[in-house]
């Protein structure tokens, strides 16, 4: 007899899924969070929001990308949620948005419930680590699109920012200084560059014990992306930020662009923080400097601009959470971003 079991799809083990991650997942709701799990759409209200002169409500949506092989060829899965949450939010904060909300898709090959409870138990950690509800999600079992043990992941975030404080950079000027705050390592861009590089070029085993590192292989490149949106939503109550650049896809020359004016550029000094042993790891390789500063953030996860005479101050207060560093300045003797010694 014919069923959609023996076609490869298991709507009964996606039942048994959603019942391993559904207690989990209403854990990250708050009191704007309408209706239940299971519902055709999530319902969140705004009316906590009713005070802003001007509501608007800002969206972004990320991946993981192939960081997900490295977690499937360990066979850990319950840090790269965190990832897809992260490349999400740490999008929106850099106009100054407060997320709201966060869905996510899962597609794979063959769906193994505890897997995907392993997946979605990091997605409901970083929901949780800045301050959104997951409200929605999908999973797709998708034999003959995916390999079986394969899976992507795809996540959607919306929040929201009175209309006169969204934060665009277009009030940077020459003079004004970049606060670097550390990354938690390569987060989640450049690994097909980076399995190239140890798996292929140096041959390493993922489990191979790196004493520069001081861990595995694998375990550093699967630590998760650090999530600063606690951080910045204080720091947008209490100073005036001009841009801020999360650094991800196209590292620090091509993201610090997006967010000051065309007139502009940017001036870094490369030896003004310290970098994570894989970045000093990665250096020693024959890689030009350009290239590197485009493929990885080399230890700067979120760059902001904000006027000199502040910079003291602004500096001294991020360190009394995270790591921060001044590393350059604007200028308008050239576009773009140089990187200096």
């Amino acid at each position: 007899m014919l069923t959609y079991k023996n076609s490869g799809v298991d709507i009964d083990e996606g039942n048994k899924a959603v019942n391993l991650i559904k207690d989990s997942i209403k854990s990250t709701y708050d009191k704007n969070v309408i209706g239940d799990l299971g519902n055709f759409s999530g319902l969140y209200s705004l009316l906590d929001f009713k005070n802003m002169n001007h509501p608007v409500l800002l969206s972004s949506t990320d991946g993981v990308g192939t960081k997900l092989m490295i977690a499937n060829l360990l066979d850990k899965h319950d840090t790269v949620g965190i990832d897809l949450v992260a490349m999400c939010v740490n999008d929106l904060i850099c106009q100054g948005a407060k997320p709201l909300f966060f869905l996510d898709y899962i597609a794979t090959g063959k769906l193994v419930s505890e897997k995907i409870n392993d997946i979605v138990s990091g997605i409901v950690k970083g929901c949780k680590m800045s301050g959104c509800s997951l409200i929605g999600g999908e999973t797709a079992e998708m034999p003959g699109m995916y390999k079986e043990n394969d899976y992507d992941l795809a996540g959607f975030s919306v929040g929201i920012a009175d209309k006169e404080k969204i934060i665009t950079g277009e009030n940077v000027n020459k003079g004004d200084v970049l606060i670097g705050i550390s990354s938690s390592g390569l987060h989640s861009n450049g690994f097909s560059f980076v399995r190239k590089i140890f798996l292929e070029h140096l041959g390493y085993d993922l489990n191979t014990h790196i004493d520069e590192l001081g861990t595995t292989l694998g375990e550093c490149l699967l630590t998760p992306t650090k999530i600063y949106v606690i951080l910045v939503m204080d720091l947008i109550t209490k100073f005036e930020l001009k841009s801020i650049s999360h650094i991800t896809g196209g590292g620090l020359i091509e993201n610090i662009p997006r967010v000051i004016p065309d007139t502009l550029g940017v001036r870094i000094e490369k030896n003004s923080w310290d970098k994570q042993p894989i970045f000093k790891m990665i250096e020693k390789m024959d890689i030009s400097e350009e290239e590197l500063y485009k493929s990885f953030n080399m230890g700067i996860g979120l760059c902001i601009v904000v006027d000199k005479k502040y910079a003291k101050e602004i500096l001294e207060y991020i360190n009394k959470f995270d790591k921060a560093y001044l590393i350059g300045e604007v200028v308008d003797t050239h576009k773009g971003v140089k990187i200096c010694e």
